[in-house]
């Protein structure tokens, strides 16, 4: 009897995250997160997006934000699972439309310094807003392009070895620097041309408690600027994590992961 009552403990403290990575990168940046939740006996799927990791996507291929994202809205959409969505980067915009679109299947989204977007203005605005701050100069060896019809171009971006050393992975272990080098693809950027310029739902994605992790030495998104998006659309609840750079999946993944485990426990 009292093994009965453990298995059922067991399994109702059983939650399922879904991660979501951010621009040019993969599922595989979560390698260390998804160990962690997993030992602690969670379910975890990291997605790749199209044109992502071992997605075969052609960036090329990509024509919305809906195409960007079709590996992570088939996954919400084939499963009846009510999920925990942890959103890193440009991932931030993805996991926002696939909230709007599965609202019901969606405990929390958790914005990992990622782009949170509102839902009065374009869902490409905070992304907008951050890159052409950007000075050129700041982009180091990453390399942009355009693709698509002439008069309404798209853009995509391959981050290069020296700004994801220098802005990205500082404080991360410089295997892991290594290993982005090797993996990176051309992604496509969320521009207004891409998302469109229709707003996120308040009935959709305005309905599901959010999140906002902020990391202190993010030299990608400014802690500044991460600011800005809590105050521009203020979530449920913002939680730090110091010494982390932009990717601290890597760089800080025990103090991630302890979040993350907080969340669950609060809002699943």
């Amino acid at each position: 009897m009292l093994k009965v009552k453990k298995n059922t403990m067991e399994k109702n403290n059983k939650k399922r995250f879904v991660l979501v990575h951010g621009l040019c990168h993969g599922a595989w940046t979560w390698y260390k997160v998804k160990t962690y939740l997993e030992a602690e006996g969670h379910c975890v799927t990291a997605v790749d997006l199209a044109a992502s990791g071992i997605n075969m996507t052609r960036v090329e291929e990509i024509q919305t934000l809906k195409d960007y994202c079709k590996p992570l809205l088939e996954c919400l959409s084939s499963d009846d699972d009510k999920v925990i969505l942890v959103a890193h980067s440009m991932g931030g915009i993805c996991a926002t439309l696939a909230a709007d679109m599965f609202p019901s299947k969606i405990f929390a989204i958790v914005f990992l310094t990622a782009f949170m977007p509102d839902t009065t203005n374009p869902p490409a605005y905070v992304y907008e807003k951050l890159i052409r701050s950007v000075p050129q100069e700041e982009w180091f060896d990453t390399v942009f392009g355009r693709y698509g019809k002439p008069d309404c171009p798209l853009e995509f971006a391959l981050l290069g070895p020296k700004y994801m050393a220098k802005k990205m992975y500082q404080l991360s272990p410089v295997q892991d620097l290594e290993l982005a080098k090797m993996l990176v693809r051309v992604n496509p950027l969320v521009t207004n041309n891409l998302a469109g310029t229709r707003s996120f739902s308040e009935e959709g994605y305005g309905s599901v408690t959010r999140i906002y992790i902020i990391c202190e030495e993010d030299l990608v998104e400014p802690e500044d600027y991460q600011r800005w998006m809590i105050k521009n659309y203020p979530p449920k609840e913002v939680m730090e994590i110091k010494c982390a750079d932009h990717m601290a999946m890597f760089s800080k993944p025990h103090e991630l992961c302890a979040l993350l485990l907080d969340i669950a426990s609060k809002y699943a």
